[in-house]
């Protein structure tokens, strides 16, 4: 069987194409979902102050994606659509005819739906504010409007306005609220992206109909009939024009000048860039933005989808996205009748808790001197303190921090019972903090360490380190790349669910990738590398002592970590590590990242 090229695989899987309207004509064309997220600049990136204050400090939101999609869980016709369920309507899922897909209004009677009930559990689990999907890509809205009878009034059995009880919930907490709306894509209304060419009576319809006659009006009545908005978050905008998005944005800002828009209005009118779904970045990103992730799979409900991130996983990406100067969305999906499941209730709550007892970790926090994830944890800042989440607890007690440049006051490991002092240390530029052998906290351990001068003053030495009591990750981002290409590549595993890579592919014989790290302890580690590729593969690895390792494993058509043997360190400090492949495909071939293991 022949392997596949990550370009082949994305071909193939990338179900992302949506179709757009191409100059108001009712021709169709493809656009990859990159593209329809939109540029990722903004016009207020820098401002972290008034209407930007719930944004910057609060750093944990949720998300809700709720709508007749809901209903269907994942299957139409008895079939079951893997994959995200609120695109089940989509030529590229399930295909189903508009028509067809309104009339699942009819039975759509969401009885347990509790607006308190939701609005405490995002307060219970720490977030701060709350945005939901008024009207998604299926045209339906979630809301009372006048503009379209498709809504959850009118259409329903149901007969009443969620929007209305949860955005009264979330002001009775202290909460804030805002609305997602998909202003450029609907699929049941005619003229807009997607949606059919022709109405009713046969008649070509354009983009500007579906603007002026549905978008722009519903738009006005979610920000006039729900009082104050904190976002408006719209969604896709591909290739709408810009005088659209302008007419929009502007009414926005007029009728809710408090309100934040991502950059997924489109044409940089946005207040904060919003990074592409379920991506938290691996280096600190400068300015206002926020990471949109989902509690399981899929971001609407889907029958089958009992894949939730454990406490433990949404806390590391939580702490990891403020870690790299960011803000965390995190969506649930409530079911069919208006209820969230309960493993992500459980887990949601189990996070509350946690943040409860270190909230300075979380809100208006501060990014990570070290601008990347270290290998047992993160760090999160804020005045003269770090704050040391450690995920991966060392089984010797001792934890190695590379590269602070600055005096520190005090140690603690912190506890809901108080704080206990810890002794700590300095070899060279690493400095060793002892700890006891058994974690503080359960999912995550915190250790506050106070420092003589503000953060924003630390000099921190940002090279990689090689630690001597836990696996060392080094990713091709963080390496000298010659005469071959880094990029970022996406995929979707199923249908939305996006997986992305950095990686080094286009390799020749002069290819090389470089990495500077700080050695603590010289000695042996075992060497692994990450890569995918076609046929046997030789790849080489040598340091700047003149250590050679080279090796042919097999070929894997996804990325797979492989043992290449053995490394050596003969001083600790600053060494070089250099990858190169000398045998096999370099067509197909790419690397990700090399993985470095204390052998003890």
């Amino acid at each position: 069987m022949k392997y596949f090229t990550i370009s082949c695989l994305m071909m193939l899987l990338s179900s992302s194409f949506v179709y757009s309207q191409e100059k108001d004509t009712g021709t169709k064309k493809e656009q990859n979902m990159d593209d329809m997220w939109g540029a990722k600049d903004v016009s207020l990136q820098t401002l972290k102050e008034g209407k930007a204050k719930l944004f910057d400090e609060g750093n944990f939101g949720m998300f809700i994606h709720w709508g007749l999609y809901s209903k269907l869980a994942g299957v139409w016709n008895g079939k079951t659509y893997y994959g995200i369920g609120e695109w089940i309507m989509n030529p590229r899922v399930a295909d189903i005819p508009p028509k067809e897909y309104m009339k699942i209004a009819n039975d759509f009677n969401p009885q347990n739906f509790d607006a308190k009930k939701i609005a405490q559990l995002a307060k219970d689990a720490g977030m701060k504010y709350i945005i939901i999907t008024s009207k998604h890509h299926e045209g339906f809205a979630m809301f009372d409007s006048k503009v379209s009878d498709f809504n959850i009034v009118d259409a329903t059995p149901f007969g009443r306005d969620p929007m209305k009880e949860l955005s009264a919930a979330c002001h009775e907490l202290g909460l804030g609220f805002g609305f997602y709306y998909s202003h450029n894509q609907d699929w049941t209304y005619p003229g807009a992206t997607g949606g059919p060419l022709t109405d009713d009576k046969g008649k070509e319809a354009s983009f500007k109909d579906y603007f002026y006659k549905k978008c722009k009006p519903q738009v006005k009545e979610i920000c006039t009939n729900y009082g104050d908005l904190d976002f408006v978050w719209f969604d896709t905008p591909g290739d709408m024009k810009k005088e659209y998005v302008v007419e929009l944005a502007n009414m926005v800002r007029k009728l809710q000048p408090n309100a934040m828009m991502s950059s997924r209005v489109g044409h940089g009118m946005g207040d904060y860039s919003s990074n592409g779904d379920m991506e938290v970045p691996t280096k600190n990103i400068e300015g206002l933005w926020e990471t949109c992730d989902t509690n399981n799979d899929s971001w609407s409900y889907a029958w089958y989808d009992n894949n939730f991130k454990s406490p433990k996983e949404i806390l590391n990406r939580l702490i990891s996205t403020v870690g790299r100067g960011g803000t965390y969305l995190f969506n649930v999906g409530p079911n069919s009748d208006g209820a969230i499941p309960e493993i992500g209730v459980k887990f949601l709550k189990e996070v509350g808790d946690w943040i409860k007892k270190y909230p300075q970790v979380i809100y208006d926090a501060g990014s990570s001197p070290w601008q990347h994830a270290l290998p047992w944890g993160d760090v999160t800042t804020k005045e003269n303190s770090l704050f040391f989440s450690v995920f991966d607890w060392p089984l010797d007690g001792k934890l190695y921090l590379p590269g602070l440049e600055i005096k520190i006051l005090s140690a603690s490991l912190l506890s809901e019972n108080g704080s206990k002092e810890i002794a700590f240390s300095k070899k060279n530029d690493w400095t060793i903090f002892e700890l006891p052998f058994r974690p503080s906290e359960s999912p995550v351990s915190v250790i506050e360490v106070k420092l003589e001068t503000k953060v924003e003053n630390v000099k921190v030495d940002t090279t990689l380190g090689v630690y001597p009591n836990i696996e060392s990750l080094l990713r091709v981002e963080f390496s000298e790349v010659s005469d071959a290409v880094e990029s970022e590549v996406k995929w979707m595993e199923k249908f939305g669910e996006w997986k992305h890579v950095n990686q080094v592919s286009e390799w020749n014989d002069n290819s090389k990738v470089t990495w500077t790290v700080n050695v603590q302890e010289a000695g042996y580690y075992y060497l692994d590398l990450n890569y995918k590729g076609e046929g046997r593969l030789v790849w080489k690895t040598v340091t700047d002592e003149g250590i050679i390792v080279q090796n042919q494993q097999a070929a894997t058509e996804k990325y797979q970590y492989y043992n290449m043997g053995i490394l050596e360190f003969k001083t600790p400090g600053k060494h070089t590590i250099t990858v190169s492949l000398v045998e096999g495909d370099t067509k197909t071939s790419s690397l990700k990242a090399v993985l470095i293991k204390p052998i003890n």
